[in-house]
């Protein structure tokens, strides 16, 4: 489908990318000639990561919520060079009764999510624009950009704000050569999103699907690879959403108006194992 050197020489950041949805786009631009650098908390996943993929990879633990943090791993990746696209990716998401939140849970989540996502593309924007090039930041989002979803407000919240700053810096940044575009994926099934969303294993999102399944990662992966590349190159300010049809459908969240206080409490159970 693409040239194995699309994207020879290009250095793309992506953060969260050590795992999921990241590292899928990641492989897949790594295939294609990219120089990857990926960043997230956990060093030992990052490591992991980076062993299984054949070419250059690079890898900074970050913890993207400090704006000082990213200030210096985006200080350190420019000593060898600029980077080329900014993949945000990294996101925190889990499903709660919205009146039972806590602050810190809240925060948890936009966090990273939302304030994350503006650090990283505020700091690499910043050095495009002094050094007069371009780029493209690639922002993977959800369809609650779309229908909105109970009982994961603070992710749908953060995911808008994405969109919102998406459109935004597409108009003011256009004029420096710079892209900023998004992708709202549907269900494509992550360890990390089925323990947060679906806790206890027991909703069947492929049934509310109208082509019946959940996404491949490898469709995903594609979307990304194309929007980051030059053939996209007069898409700005879009997000395409890839989910099948669902947002036609559902919001994704209906089911979960039918749980009982039983099944919350599992879900509660479940997660502050995981903690």
């Amino acid at each position: 489908m693409f040239a194995s050197n699309l994207f020879e020489g290009q250095r793309v950041l992506i953060t969260g990318g050590g795992t999921g949805i990241g590292a899928s786009i990641g492989r897949r631009l790594v295939s294609l000639g990219a120089r990857l650098i990926v960043c997230g908390r956990r060093e030992a996943v990052l490591a992991e990561f980076a062993a299984s993929v054949e070419g250059d990879v690079t890898t900074y633990v970050c913890d993207i919520r400090d704006p000082e943090a990213v200030d210096g791993m985006l200080t350190s990746i420019w000593e060898t060079g600029p980077l080329d696209a900014l993949v945000n990716n990294a996101a925190a998401s889990f499903i709660a009764r919205t009146e039972q939140l806590s602050a810190r849970a809240a925060d948890a989540i936009l966090g990273v999510t939302m304030h994350g996502a503006m650090y990283c593309t505020l700091g690499v924007g910043r050095r495009w624009i002094e050094a007069g090039r371009g780029g493209t930041v690639l922002s993977i989002l959800s369809t609650s950009i779309r229908t909105g979803r109970a009982f994961t407000v603070p992710s749908a919240m953060a995911k808008s704000a994405v969109q919102a700053m998406t459109r935004s810096l597409a108009v003011e940044w256009g004029p420096h050569g710079i892209r900023l575009v998004g992708i709202a994926p549907g269900p494509f099934p992550t360890a990390g999103a089925g323990a947060g969303l679906d806790p206890t294993g027991s909703r069947a999102t492929a049934r509310l699907n109208p082509l019946g399944r959940v996404g491949d990662h490898d469709e995903l992966a594609s979307l990304a690879a194309y929007l980051l590349s030059r053939h996209a190159g007069y898409i700005n300010g879009e997000v395409i959403a890839i989910d099948g049809g669902q947002h036609l459908r559902t919001s994704g969240a209906e089911d979960l108006l039918q749980w009982t206080e039983a099944q919350w409490q599992a879900a509660a159970t479940r997660r502050g194992r995981r903690a």
